[in-house]
């Protein structure tokens, strides 16, 4: 769910204010005048000045100038980019509180959203180790070639010379061609921890630049399999959760090898190549003509798995034997509400949704449960530690 783009700017007020909650964005919430106040940087149960500076439709924006009352699990950023940057908007918590919020954020989205009385929320699955996570970063050039972030409220470009969520190899590449890209907009690089192995787009004509660019595609490594990611595809950025997230799909299925399994929105085929030995059959469905020819390189070897290449809705609609069990792993805006009918016309046992936004996931377990499908479970699980982003797996079994 996007803000609203549409703002004004007001005359700046400074105001002393109460930090009520958090939103979805990941600011705090207080009340200024019986209108909602965002304020990035803050945490709820703290007491801070700030300078309300723009109006929204439905609500004020306000910058932060001191903490007045600080939480007790407020900690000092490492991050020398933070406020600038707004990158990572949870730096300033500690992280088992960040993990606390999560819970409760996708328990109100359930709530408000999904209409879930008493959600079946269990407490977010943090990362062992919650900084250099990430294996894809994409930079926005600035002055000069610089790279770096915009801010996404001022809107001010911000010079990044090392991420402390990337991972080693992400900040080796920004290294190199810091200063060194006049020559385009936007750089996307991607690095596998396990291979090693390197993707930056686009690719690089100046001198300047020495290292090699504009590969096609590269090979990471995830629970010992290796999976070909061409540069449009989409793969998980934190491995370490993306292995826990399998494991955790894997049990929530309950296959006992004799079932015939969808993997609907499979992308590269993550879920399809590692569950292939959990049960008989696996239809992995995938739109995406790029992530297709990945998928194709991945499950070589496996004999049980077939590919479909349509739009989710409309495989689901005419698959050649009906599943025992199905995996969602749509896109943020969550699945087209045909996919969603079609699924319980289908009427498999059991069906785990994998959502990286509460709000449209708790959309679209109210549609599946309001006659097909009873809740089981939502299991948060940390991929992206110091943001608001939380990926969740649901778990259903049919009524």
């Amino acid at each position: 769910m996007a803000r609203k783009k549409k703002y004004q700017l007001i005359d700046p007020t400074d105001a002393t204010l109460a930090i009520e909650e958090m939103t979805f964005m990941g600011e705090g919430l207080a009340r200024w005048n019986g209108d909602a106040v965002f304020v990035a940087g803050t945490i709820p149960g703290e007491r801070v000045d700030a300078t309300i500076w723009r109006k929204h439709e439905r609500f004020f924006e306000a910058d932060l100038n001191e903490v007045i009352v600080p939480s007790p699990h407020r900690v000092t950023p490492p991050c020398p980019y933070v406020g600038a940057c707004t990158g990572c908007q949870w730096q300033h918590i500690e992280y088992s509180h960040q993990l606390e919020i999560k819970t409760k954020l996708v328990a109100d989205q359930m709530r408000r959203v999904g209409g879930f009385d008493d959600p079946p929320v269990a407490p977010a699955i943090g990362c062992d180790d919650p900084w250099g996570y990430r294996n894809h970063a994409r930079f926005t050039v600035g002055p000069s070639g610089q790279l770096g972030f915009v801010n996404r409220t001022r809107r001010r470009f911000v010079r990044i010379d090392r991420c402390l969520i990337m991972n080693d190899g992400i900040n080796e590449t920004l290294t190199q061609l810091q200063d060194k890209c006049h020559e385009t907009t936007q750089v996307s690089v991607r690095y596998g921890p396990e291979t090693h192995q390197r993707l930056v787009q686009p690719t690089f004509k100046s001198p300047k630049v020495a290292m090699e660019t504009g590969q096609t595609h590269y090979t990471e490594e995830l629970l010992g399999r290796r999976f070909r990611i061409a540069s449009p595809s989409f793969f998980q950025v934190n491995i370490r959760q993306a292995e826990r997230l399998v494991e955790l799909v894997r049990e929530r299925l309950e296959l006992s090898g004799s079932e015939t399994l969808v993997d609907a929105y499979a992308g590269v085929g993550t879920f399809a190549v590692l569950l292939a030995a959990d049960a008989k059959q696996v239809f992995a469905i995938e739109e995406s003509a790029s992530a297709i020819e990945d998928a194709r390189v991945n499950i070589e070897g496996l004999s049980n798995v077939t590919l479909i290449e349509a739009r989710t809705e409309q495989a689901l609609a005419q698959l050649p034997e009906r599943p025992d069990a199905v995996i969602l792993d749509p896109p943020r805006v969550g699945c087209h509400v045909e996919a969603l009918d079609a699924l319980i016309a289908l009427g498999a046992r059991r069906v785990v949704y994998v959502s990286c936004d509460p709000a449209s996931l708790a959309h679209d377990l109210k549609h599946l449960c309001a006659e097909a499908y009873a809740l089981e479970e939502i299991q948060p699980i940390d991929m992206f530690p110091h943001t608001h982003h939380i990926e969740c797996v649901a778990t259903l079994r049919k009524r």
